[in-house]
């Protein structure tokens, strides 16, 4: 079996794969690649950018958090919502709006989203897929509105509108019927609703409410649980009987805390004389 170098270098450590080389020989089975799922989208209006995300956190055929925010903070005018594996779309999101902080402090003026763009793919790249984190970038700079996607391997577009995620089809269908240049805000934030929904509805990693996130030139403004279209409701029937329902017929109660009797002793006090 071949060995590892014992250097480890800045960032992962693929060196695990000899092990499990060794263990497939051996006849052990690896564990399988675990399914995420998420729709998040963004589009252009008149004003600015509308980024949308849904709450639903899944581990595999389990949902983990029914409202998770999948709305990044980068800097004031830029989001990213972050699709895939929940640890790399936070960690990686934070790790760039550091270095987009670090960047406006060191150049003393407001950061472009393409900066941030490039930033992301180029951390991304380097890591060929393996950081699962499919995100929709958002802002609004000196240049403008400005929407871009960046896939787990680095590559990037930028359009009017866009969708990530397992969701990101059933979205599309939406964009695609609905989408026209310079919109409202009020109808394109509709717009951004009616996508996250129609994956919420056709996907079953996506699920819960729907987020929004609504950037201009002067303003960011963050909408928390902005619809809530699977809110649980009162239950018709209530299932709580009465008392005697079940009859026993031995009752035994035990003592979980044990008390003890302490007899103090008298002793003479000690001589300091």
């Amino acid at each position: 079996m071949a060995t590892a170098s014992v250097y480890s270098g800045a960032g992962f450590d693929f060196s695990n794969q000899i092990r499990n080389h060794f263990l497939a020989e051996k006849g052990l089975p690896l564990p399988k690649a675990t399914s995420t799922g998420t729709t998040i989208v963004g589009c252009i209006f008149e004003d600015g950018i509308i980024l949308g995300a849904d709450t639903r956190a899944t581990e595999g055929p389990i949902v983990a958090d029914k409202n998770c925010e999948k709305i990044h903070y980068i800097t004031e005018s830029i989001r990213c919502c972050g699709a895939g594996t929940a640890a790399d779309t936070e960690f990686v999101t934070n790790l760039i709006s550091s270095n987009m902080e670090m960047h406006a402090l060191t150049h003393g003026r407001k950061p472009r989203v393409v900066t941030a763009m490039t930033m992301l793919k180029q951390y991304l790249f380097r890591y060929q897929g393996h950081v699962g984190a499919a995100l929709v970038l958002g802002g609004v700079d000196s240049t403008g509105p400005n929407l871009f996607t960046i896939a787990p391997h680095g590559s990037t577009d930028k359009l009017p509108y866009v969708t990530m995620g397992s969701g990101s089809l059933a979205a599309m269908a939406v964009f695609e019927s609905s989408w026209r240049p310079k919109m409202s805000r009020a109808d394109a934030l509709q717009l951004v609703k009616d996508a996250i929904s129609a994956g919420i509805f056709n996907d079953l990693g996506s699920g819960s409410n729907v987020d929004a996130c609504i950037i201009t030139a002067n303003h960011t403004e963050m909408l928390r649980n902005v619809e809530m279209p699977n809110e649980r409701v009162k239950k018709e029937r209530t299932y709580i009987f009465p008392k005697g329902t079940t009859a026993w017929k031995k009752e035994d109660i035990k003592k979980l805390v044990l008390t003890e009797d302490v007899t103090p002793l008298s002793i003479e006090a000690m001589d300091t004389s």
